[in-house]
């Protein structure tokens, strides 16, 4: 399995992914495949498919799923709420091996990006599992084989449990497969996916059971098209909040290209700052919400630089103070510029004073201490370190050890020591990959920490 770039899916990820795989072909197996009714497996295959297809066709233009660990636990979790009641009704309708049998085929068939084969597989997999637990709870706790109006209080209890089953089951699986896969860590993981995934498993479990009972009652199959209203509602405000999203990504990657294109020695940099925040974010569990907000942040925090003229972001040499005062302009840029973004909400502190210091010597405010926001204090931590890990045309990049050094030197002067902490723990545990040189790199002069850089001024001291 590969991810995006041809980088391969670390190899936990692929054991783990094998081994739900296979697990979910044994538990079925072992619940009776053959249980039948065979027209309600085709019955809810069927519609299963068409949302399916209804949710792909109404996300196409805002949500492409990429092929990350994190695209692979979440390519179902993400949509499951739109087809949720159908599995519910299989699992109210259907023995467990049948039930698991529903949504099978709507993943199989489902688009998927590359590796086609393991990820179906995987969807598959996980949505089977979930949904013959679902029926496993729903059987085991008496709810009844034959559904009727005047049952309808009585089943309940058991539709709840059947529901809630279906999202610890579906939940872990794929809070396993990121923390195999990506090596998220675990105490941030699983509770972000399994409390994102309550409020609707039982909001759609009642959908379900509805289904259920007119299903046994004088509507029959005409049941499925009374449901595919409600569906067909949730799938199109999923594909508006999709395309939100996408509109965001669209904007914030626009921007960074910007930058980028004007400071060719950044070029990279604001990725790499983002991906050590949210690293020092994790370790520090921070909410998942905040956790993506500062994402943004790290990506966006040099955004300031498109208003510093580009002679001094690509000068070689030591920069006068009228050009140093200049690049200290940066934030404040920044800041004006994304001010109207209403959806980077706190990000655009930590944007603005991301060049604070502890001591209060920093720019452009002079805060010190706490009255730093605590996003300003993440990205100051990760900024210093990207910059000193990566080459630049007027130095060599610093080893990672040497560069947690120096950060632990400055630590209290100017970082925060929380900070620094969490990104030494951080990169311990996970490594770092620093920037590699660019062609004609090698030859860069080593520069003491500490001097006044061109394009990256009053990051060190």
């Amino acid at each position: 399995m590969a991810e995006a770039g041809g980088q391969p899916l670390a190899r936990g990820g692929r054991a783990y992914a094998g081994a739900v795989i296979v697990g979910a072909l044994a538990c079925v197996t072992a619940c009776g495949v053959g249980t039948g009714p065979w027209s309600r497996v085709a019955v809810l295959a069927a519609l299963h498919c068409a949302c399916e297809w209804l949710v792909r066709r109404q996300t196409r233009a805002g949500a492409v799923a990429g092929p990350t660990a994190r695209a692979v636990a979440g390519e179902t979790t993400a949509r499951w709420a739109a087809f949720f009641p159908v599995l519910l009704a299989a699992a109210a309708l259907l023995r467990p091996g049948s039930a698991a049998l529903v949504p099978v085929l709507g993943a199989v068939l489902a688009p998927a990006a590359p590796p086609r084969a393991l990820r179906r597989l995987w969807n598959a997999a996980q949505l089977a599992l979930a949904t013959c637990a679902a029926a496993g709870v729903f059987r085991g706790l008496d709810g009844p084989a034959e559904l009727a109006r005047h049952q309808f209080p009585a089943v309940l209890g058991p539709t709840v449990a059947a529901a809630l089953a279906f999202c610890v089951v579906s939940g872990v699986l794929a809070a396993g497969i990121r923390i195999t896969a990506e090596r998220a860590d675990p105490r941030t993981v699983w509770g972000g996916v399994l409390l994102r995934s309550l409020v609707p498993c039982l909001g759609y479990g009642l959908i379900g059971l509805m289904m259920a009972v007119l299903w046994q009652g004088r509507y029959g199959v005409f049941s499925a098209v009374l449901v595919l209203l409600p569906l067909t509602v949730s799938s199109w405000v999923f594909a508006q909040f999709q395309q939100e999203e996408a509109a965001h990504q669209a904007t914030v990657s626009a921007l960074v290209q910007a930058v980028e294109i004007k400071d060719e020695y950044t070029r990279g940099h604001s990725e790499r700052v983002s991906r050590a925040s949210v690293l020092i974010a994790r370790e520090l569990r921070m909410a998942e919400e905040r956790v993506a907000s500062l994402r943004i942040a790290g990506v966006l925090h040099d955004i300031g630089k498109l208003g510093v003229p580009t002679r001094v972001l690509r000068k070689n040499g030591p920069l006068t103070d009228d050009e140093h005062e200049a690049v200290q302009l940066h934030p404040t840029f920044g800041h004006e510029m994304v001010r109207g973004i209403g959806f980077l909400g706190e990000a655009r502190e930590g944007i603005l004073h991301h060049h604070e210091r502890m001591d209060g010597r920093g720019y452009p405010s002079g805060l010190a201490g706490d009255q730093i926001p605590e996003f300003a204090r993440v990205i100051a931590v990760a900024d210093a370190f990207d910059s000193m890990t990566s080459t630049r045309s007027y130095r060599r990049a610093r080893p990672v050890d040497e560069a947690v050094t120096e950060l632990e030197r400055c630590s209290g002067t100017q970082f925060d020591p929380t900070m620094v902490t969490a990104l030494v723990r951080a990169v311990r545990r996970h490594g770092w990959s620093p920037a590699g040189p660019r062609p004609g790199d090698e030859d860069a002069p080593d520069v003491p920490l500490g001097v006044r850089e061109p394009s990256r001024a009053g990051v060190l001291g």
